[in-house]
């Protein structure tokens, strides 16, 4: 059984790392249409409901600040392939950061006006990285679904490597 939970730790691992990693480039590249998009509808919302300024810091930062979190827990769940010593607490913080940072996308797909499958203005099928719906609009339609799915796989990663706990009480 123990067999089982490594590899399936490995398996989470490589696999949220794997969509972490994958859409870093959009995220810290200030041209990308969908991150501009998503971040800054965010943050109108944000300005209209929370607060003005911590709206306009995310639309301007989020998408490098969610991007910087996404690469620190993929370092987390990587790690063990050379620390292997210390997977069970590798992976549970990464488990813990895709919690974190994957509810809050979850949550703002369902709360906010960015809505499940986010739709946005482009000038031409060019420059649309996902679903080119219209003459003028581009869909991603497997966003929050993916984000949903790394919720998930945080809640299991954590579960499987609840033992790492032990470690940290002490």
């Amino acid at each position: 059984m123990n067999k089982i939970k490594i590899i399936a730790s490995y398996f989470i691992a490589l696999w949220s790392s794997y969509v972490f990693i994958s859409s870093l480039f959009f995220k810290f590249d200030s041209t990308a249409l969908e991150p501009k998009h998503i971040f800054s509808t965010i943050g109108n919302w944000m300005s209209e409901t929370i607060n003005q300024t911590l709206g306009s810091l995310f639309s301007d930062y989020g998408a490098i600040l969610i991007g910087t979190a996404e690469l620190i827990a993929s370092l987390f769940f990587l790690l063990p392939l050379v620390l292997w010593n210390y997977r069970e607490k590798f992976h549970f913080i990464g488990g813990l950061f895709s919690i974190a940072l994957m509810g809050g996308a979850v949550f703002f797909h369902l709360f906010t006006p960015l809505g499940w499958q986010p739709t946005w203005k482009v000038e031409s099928a060019a420059e649309c990285h996902a679903a080119f719906t219209s003459p003028d609009l581009c869909t991603d339609q497997g966003l929050a679904n993916a984000a949903l799915s790394i919720l998930i796989l945080g809640f299991v990663m954590v579960f499987l490597n609840k033992n790492a706990t032990k470690t940290f009480i002490k």
